[in-house]
């Protein structure tokens, strides 16, 4: 396709896009719209659910795949709003509007890329794109559902707002259930066991311990109490106290490492809500970080979590917009990023692909 008309036409999609409310498993109006647009580029759509799939025209099963991936859910419009969420309005230089920055200026932008490329013969690795849902709540009927019918992957960019530089790792996400168990009795006499002094020893633990292995990129595991609860009434000891762990993983260790030591070092029962959500990274020296390094993108980790925590496979978070402007109150992105943002995709894939 032709790459002067790229632009105009993902500027386009992503005003439509934003016009449709998509919150997170509300997407199948703007999963429709992306399916049709890909289905006028004469390009075959597969769909399931709310995530649309294509592959590149000379799909070959003999040559590793690439994926491009970014999400069109979107997170509710916070209470801060001056303007329509929904608007999709175009000022000085801005397009506002939610979920353009997080992640419609990726998602368009990737689409025009893999457009880009979707003729083209003799290609070093095939590409699928893959417009995701539920990303914004870690849903089980986003990227996650999909992978499967996507075969065997190599590596992945997938699309956030980064200011187009190169987020090579990226931390995981675990948070555990704890109970901490006593025995009631009556506060006035030396009855029971408090549980709640039963998990201060592990509360104390959880805000100091440093694990000794400290990521190249991410840094530190963190490790934050962030709930608790227990106690029925003033004068009962209570027999049980729940508290909540939020963790956040590095590739310094797995997820199963981590929860290993938590639970050599803590009395209370440790139950994870999900082990889903595990740290990513890509190394250095692949291609796709070589190729973004040569065009002037910076190497970082990344603090917030994507779907790359569902993929198992070398993957970088890599898109236009940036993500302090995510979940913004009047959330824009600027149109230069856009532009640039399909001009760098495709710059890197050119380093890559051919």
């Amino acid at each position: 396709m032709d790459k002067n008309s790229l632009y105009p036409q993902a500027l386009d999609l992503l005003q439509r896009l934003i016009a449709i409310p998509s919150f997170s498993r509300e997407e199948d109006k703007t999963a429709d719209v992306i399916a049709a647009f890909l289905q006028s580029k004469g390009v075959a759509v597969n769909r399931k659910f709310n995530n649309v799939w294509a592959f590149n025209k000379h799909f070959d099963p003999s040559l590793p795949t690439l994926l491009l991936n970014s999400h069109h859910d979107t997170v509710k419009p916070n209470t801060g709003y001056t303007r329509n969420p929904f608007a999709a309005t175009v000022e000085d230089g801005k397009l506002y509007g939610l979920g353009s920055n997080d992640a419609g200026g990726c998602l368009v932008s990737l689409l025009a890329t893999f457009l880009y490329f979707y003729e083209e013969q003799d290609l070093k690795y095939n590409l699928v794109y893959a417009a995701t849902a539920e990303e914004e709540i870690s849903g089980r009927n986003g990227l996650e559902l999909i992978l499967p019918e996507l075969g065997e992957l190599e590596a992945a960019i997938v699309g956030e707002p980064t200011l187009m530089h190169l987020a090579v790792a990226e931390k995981g996400l675990l948070v555990l259930d704890c109970v901490a168990k006593g025995r009631s009795g009556h506060a006035a006499r030396e009855e029971g066991l408090n549980a709640i002094y039963e998990a201060l020893p592990d509360i104390t633990w959880f805000q100091t311990y440093r694990f000794p292995n400290v990521s190249e990129h991410l840094g530190p595991v963190k490790m934050s109490v962030t709930m608790i609860e227990a106690g029925s009434q003033h004068n009962v000891v209570p027999d049980k106290c729940k508290f909540t762990v939020d963790v956040r993983l590095t590739d310094a260790y797995s997820m199963e490492e981590v929860l290993e030591v938590i639970r050599q070092h803590v009395k209370a029962e440790v139950t994870p809500r999900s082990m889903r959500l595990k740290p990513s990274s890509i190394p250095m020296e692949h291609p796709l970080v070589q190729a973004g390094i040569a065009l002037g993108r910076t190497t970082y980790g990344s603090p917030t979590t994507s779907d790359q925590a569902l993929l198992s496979i070398p993957s970088l978070k890599l898109g236009p917009g940036d993500s302090a402007r995510s979940h913004m109150a009047d959330e824009f992105i600027y149109l230069q990023e856009i532009e640039e943002g399909i001009a760098l995709y495709i710059d890197i894939l050119e380093r890559v692909v051919k």
